[in-house]
């Protein structure tokens, strides 16, 4: 099986590759610049949507495309969500007229915009920040092209990626840059939210090995299937990372889109994780 992978070279590509690599895949792996991406891939640098050639026949003939790539992810009212919605629409558009069995592209439970409880599969989305509204319009239209041209569709619904890497720009990795720069304290709000937190390397390895079956599809949930306080994961991640800094609670108030509480139906991932 080839898989092509698109933003490889971003914080979620770099590891998802890397599992899809550990399950013998042969992985075509693009992006702007390719030196974070594992060696074992077939690394392609380039600006996806300025590729002149059908991008299909570009990229070796892959049979799946797993389309990560997205500009200012944890900027959620940044105007490139709307900018760069037509080019994401062209490119899969593309795939879905070419001769690739499988789309796969990367979602976000922020396209299901505010809700309290369990998010499943058929949760109505009403999202409410240009991030939530570009994804969830996406997410609409790669559906509408596979089922025209008869190309199995799949939505990784991403939740709350907890990783201690510098480069990310999630609150873990913003405090982990903290610790390195020496940092005693670490600006934090009071902490109460309860979100779906999932270990990076688990949601690397959950869309690697949704990615490489075809019998699971449609909207699935990468997450963890539970809600924890925002306040107890923190702290648990500082503990666990021997980490120094301290929370400064209150400093920022909560985001007023944000639930109190929300997590993700893990039973199509659990199916994949466990049958496979």
């Amino acid at each position: 099986m080839k898989v092509l992978v698109t933003g490889a070279n971003g914080y979620l590509g770099q590891g998802i590759v890397k599992h899809l690599l550990d399950l013998g895949i042969h992985v075509v792996a693009a992006d702007f610049s390719i030196d974070h991406v594992d060696d074992r891939a077939d690394k392609k640098a380039c600006d996806l949507f300025s590729i002149s050639s059908d991008p299909y026949h570009y990229f070796g003939e892959p049979d799946v495309l797993l389309h990560l790539a997205w500009r200012d992810g944890f900027v959620h009212y940044s105007d490139a969500h709307i900018n760069d919605l037509p080019k994401h629409y062209n490119f899969i558009k593309s795939f879905s007229e070419s001769d690739v069995k499988q789309i796969a592209v990367m979602g976000s439970m922020h396209e299901i915009g505010f809700f309290e409880g369990c998010i499943k599969e058929d949760t109505e989305c009403n999202p409410t920040t240009p991030y939530g509204i570009s994804k969830n319009a996406l997410r609409e239209l790669t559906a509408m092209f596979c089922k025209q041209k008869n190309k199995k569709f799949q939505w990784m619904r991403g939740y709350y990626i907890v990783g201690n890497s510098k480069y990310g720009s999630s609150i873990f990795s913003k405090i982990t840059a903290a610790e390195i720069e020496g940092k005693k304290e670490f600006p934090f709000t009071l902490g109460q939210n309860q979100f779906d937190f999932i270990d990076y390397e688990d949601f690397c390895e959950q869309v690697a090995r949704a990615t490489v079956q075809d019998e699971v599809l449609g909207v699935i949930n990468i997450c963890s299937g539970h809600p924890e306080k925002l306040a107890d994961r923190v702290e648990r991640f500082i503990v666990e990372n021997n980490y120094k800094i301290k929370l400064k609670y209150g400093a920022f108030p909560d985001r007023p889109y944000d639930s109190k509480a929300v997590w993700g139906d893990n039973s199509k991932i659990q199916e994949i994780m466990c049958g496979k």
